[in-house]
């Protein structure tokens, strides 16, 4: 590591002592002034640990001037990081305090008359070091108190974490154990609630106002709380295009069914079997009767059987036919006009291919049980892979 309070002439630095010591209660002065911060009153440990870090700071500047040792353990200085970190004063704080004191320092040197009688060259060292030795005590306080910030940070997660956890429990966590876990994570329960399931929860829910997440396996889940309108704009909005389940809005106390509804659909979606439209997010209470079908494998393996099996023996491209043809139909409760304009054919076309469907389904296409299983085999038919 360079050394430049070594190209410091050992004279030059004793000389100098009363002038940079002499400058601590200037440089408390200025920092209280400017950074307001640090503007209340120097009592107890607040006072005690400023004077004295000022203090400490500006005598090991002197003793190293002309000596060709590294500076001492920095400790003390991330030390103090984690300190103001406690404090509750800001990064920016802490480093503006370093930059008014190296000014105020500089300062008190420029005008001394010892300094007026050193050459150029020394001049210059002296700033080099003074600049490079306050870089490196900034530094070792900026580490300490990004150290403490995600030490809290992580502490705080770990928090969040044992909430959102108890938040999808089922049975539900009692409300009293919520409130409690709630206050802990520094997160203000809401009244109504959405279950949002995604991968990088955590990251997600930094980007929505109020939200609280946890990157569980298998996909993480964040709460959102519920607003008037925009829900969905402001969700998609935090998502950046991730796949992502939006369970319904619920009370909070209830938290665990929104969450449990957006679970179940998590895997299908994910899969790109539920949502045909390409869209990323998927409001799970649109897509009820494939949930159930996701819950029943078998009776979905039934119902497609239901729809597959009268035509199986026909060719590959008259059975798809078919089931478009039965698909459009349902779909426009029987009207054959409505059909033929969503598959671009005429309507005679339709009612063509209806004798031929009569013909394989029979009495099924006139009853209104067999029919919802034949549009719920239709469904599990596109849920599945």
């Amino acid at each position: 590591m360079d050394r430049p309070w070594a190209r410091v002439p050992p004279a030059a630095g004793k000389a100098l002592r009363p002038y940079v010591v002499g400058a601590t209660d200037e440089i408390i002065a200025e920092v209280r002034a400017q950074v307001s911060e640090y503007s209340r009153p120097l009592k107890g440990n607040f006072g005690n640990r400023i004077t004295q870090g000022v203090t400490v700071a500006l005598d090991q500047f002197v003793r190293l001037l002309g000596s060709d040792t590294e500076l001492p353990d920095t400790r003390i200085y991330a030390e103090l990081g984690r300190v103001e970190h406690r404090e509750g004063r800001t990064l920016a704080a802490l480093q503006s305090a370093y930059q008014v004191g190296t000014r105020t320092v500089w300062r008190a040197v420029g005008e001394s008359p010892v300094a007026r009688a050193l050459p150029p060259d020394v001049i210059f060292a002296l700033a080099e070091a003074l600049f490079s030795y306050v870089e490196q005590l900034s530094a070792a306080s900026v580490s300490g108190w990004a150290e403490e910030e995600a030490m809290r940070a992580g502490s705080l997660q770990t928090r969040r974490n044992a909430l959102v956890e108890a938040l999808v429990t089922q049975p539900p966590v009692p409300p009293a154990e919520i409130e409690k876990l709630a206050t802990a994570a520094g997160w203000p329960l809401p009244a109504r609630l959405a279950a949002l399931v995604v991968d990088d929860a955590v990251e997600v829910a930094g980007r929505i106002p109020g939200a609280v997440a946890a990157d569980l396996d298998p996909a993480g889940v964040a709460f959102v709380p519920a607003v008037r309108e925009g829900l969905d704009e402001l969700v998609r909005a935090a998502l950046r295009d991730r796949t992502a389940v939006l369970g319904p809005v619920v009370p909070a106390a209830e938290a665990h069914r929104s969450a449990a509804r957006a679970r179940a659909a998590w895997p299908a979606h994910a899969a790109g079997l539920l949502a045909r439209d390409g869209d990323p997010l998927l409001r799970a209470d649109t897509h009820l009767v494939e949930l159930l079908l996701v819950g029943a494998p078998d009776l979905a393996a039934d119902l497609r059987e239901r729809v597959l099996g009268p035509v199986q023996d026909m060719p590959s491209g008259a059975a798809a036919r078919a089931l478009e043809t039965l698909r459009a139909w349902l779909d426009a409760h029987g009207d054959v006009t409505t059909a033929a304009a969503a598959l671009h054919v005429h309507p005679q076309t339709v009612r063509y291919r209806l004798a031929g469907l009569r013909e394989v389904y029979g009495e099924a296409l006139d009853d209104p049980a067999r029919r919802l299983e034949l549009e719920v085999g239709l469904r599990a038919l596109d849920a599945k892979p």
